[in-house]
């Protein structure tokens, strides 16, 4: 709880049993009220793994890809009641560490969403990205900046905070289910003229921190041009599409009786026997 506001913290966990824990240890139990895992069907024993961390993970009974990760987490953070969500991924890329600084940015204002730079402070190739994935940001970055009409440093980060105001104002069902549902969330979020805050963010890259290869990549980087694209003609009067609609398709709790985002099942604490492939 951070001056009065409920803090939930989210995982979108796939195959991360070697950098779950080191991620969960550093997470702030003093600010924050909960952790919420989404297990997308991991084939490595991430389930068992949360549930020994004693977690209650939701389990993803096929594997439907990132953005449908995602959405069940803020789906069942908007269930449990959060005011704040965090999103962190589980495999000890990003440090919990910041997750203080970003909520305080929103409780206490000016922003509705925050987001951790690996740009800002010029330390992104020193903390070990990839020199083409750093081109390729910067890249996609200046033509994101140019057709939204925003300045911001990067849209790529998996680091991320909202406020339940945001999450449930998004059309995020609307949304791909894969890598390109990040951009298309923050595409939406300059869309209704929400307040976008960042703060610098050290990425450390190594063996266990997840990745895409080079082929989905490219096709990530096609995705983001074409929610680039989308989003220019849209907010120009040129053209209306699905994610940008008033009336598109938003979350809510489950217990509000809306159509779960996805097949999950509820893991049950010392049941081994719930991770998938077990």
């Amino acid at each position: 709880m951070f001056h009065d506001q409920r803090v939930v913290v989210v995982m979108p966990a796939y195959n991360a049993v070697r950098t779950l824990e080191r991620t969960v240890r550093e997470i702030p139990m003093d600010l924050v009220d909960e952790i919420v895992v989404t297990d997308d069907a991991s084939s490595d024993g991430t389930v068992a793994e949360a549930e020994r961390l004693g977690l209650r993970p939701l389990v993803h009974t096929r594997n439907r890809g990132y953005g449908a990760n995602q959405k069940t987490c803020y789906q069942e953070a908007l269930r449990r009641g959060a005011d704040i969500v965090v999103m962190l991924h589980p495999d000890y890329q990003y440090t919990p560490k910041l997750i203080p600084a970003m909520v305080g940015l929103l409780a206490d204002g000016p922003f509705d969403v925050v987001l951790g730079s690996r740009i800002l402070g010029g330390r992104a190739l020193v903390g070990g990205m990839p020199r083409y994935k750093y081109v390729a940001n910067r890249f996609l970055t200046a033509v994101q900046n140019t057709l939204a009409g925003a300045k911001l440093s990067e849209y790529h980060t998996g680091y991320r905070a909202f406020t339940r105001r945001v999450l449930e104002s998004l059309p995020l069902l609307e949304n791909s289910d894969d890598f390109v549902f990040d951009n298309q969330m923050l595409a939406q979020i300059l869309h209704q003229g929400f307040e976008v805050g960042e703060i610098s963010c050290p990425a450390a890259y190594f063996e266990e921190a997840s990745s895409i290869d080079f082929r989905r990549s490219v096709r990530y980087g096609l995705g983001v041009l074409r929610v680039s694209v989308e989003h220019f003609l849209q907010r120009h009067g040129w053209g209306e599409f699905p994610i940008f609609a008033a009336e598109g398709r938003r979350l809510a709790p489950a217990s509000d009786g809306h159509a779960p985002v996805a097949d999950v099942a509820r893991s049950r604490p010392g049941r081994e026997s719930d991770a998938p492939g077990s």
